[in-house]
């Protein structure tokens, strides 16, 4: 058995436009006028996270969650609106890996009506035999637990699980599920990802087997 763990947002799908737009008008909301800086530092967290670090660690609980709603509402209008496309290389990895037999699940920190909408509008989601959202773990990444859940969705050991990321905060989270990984660094920042490609098309065509440690 093997796997492939992917993060939706920033991986499968560039969707950062997206959320960009839908934090920023969130927060103005607010009162809060965010950078790009403050929201590229949260990449990989989870919502109530988030709201705590930019209005303070004493909001409450449920404020912060009708914050974050709010904001995943504003953003599944725009993409449905505008559309979506997979990264580079995206589609054609999820079906080749499918054709070869992989198991591959969805891992993402991500509220479920967002990964279900994003699948789909990709049209791929039947490649993926698990998914694991924001509403299905209690810690968000680094802590391991959303990878851990999807290999167990799986039937899938960690050792012969690979996780694909954007962000460090996932790549810290493949590590300590006992994971290889794969960073995908868009801008060449770097990731401490076993693989760090800029782009999922120059992944080598052995890469995914290569990091197992499997014969060609």
């Amino acid at each position: 058995m093997r796997a492939v763990l992917w993060d939706l947002d920033g991986t499968l799908v560039d969707s950062e436009p997206y959320h960009w737009q839908a934090w920023y008008a969130t927060m103005a909301a607010e009162g809060l006028a965010i950078t790009r800086e403050q929201f590229r530092a949260t990449f990989g967290q989870r919502n109530d996270l988030i709201v705590a670090q930019w209005l303070g660690s004493d909001v409450a609980p449920d404020r912060a969650r009708q914050i974050g709603d709010a904001k995943e509402a504003r953003y599944r209008r725009l993409v449905r609106q505008a559309g979506l496309a997979p990264s580079p290389g995206a589609a054609e990895w999820v079906k080749r890996l499918q054709q070869e037999g992989w198991r591959q699940a969805i891992a993402s920190s991500a509220p479920r009506r967002n990964v279900e909408v994003v699948l789909e509008l990709l049209r791929f989601s039947d490649c993926f035999q698990a998914t694991v959202a924001a509403e299905d773990v209690q810690r968000g990444k680094p802590d391991p637990q959303v990878f851990l859940l999807a290999a167990s969705r799986l039937g899938a050991p960690p050792s012969r699980c690979i996780v694909v990321e954007d962000a460090a905060a996932g790549i810290e989270a493949a590590r300590r599920a006992g994971m290889r990984s794969v960073g995908l660094s868009r801008t060449g920042a770097a990731l401490p990802a076993d693989l760090v490609v800029g782009c999922l098309t120059a992944l080598p065509p052995d890469a995914f087997r290569g990091l197992l440690g499997d014969a060609v």
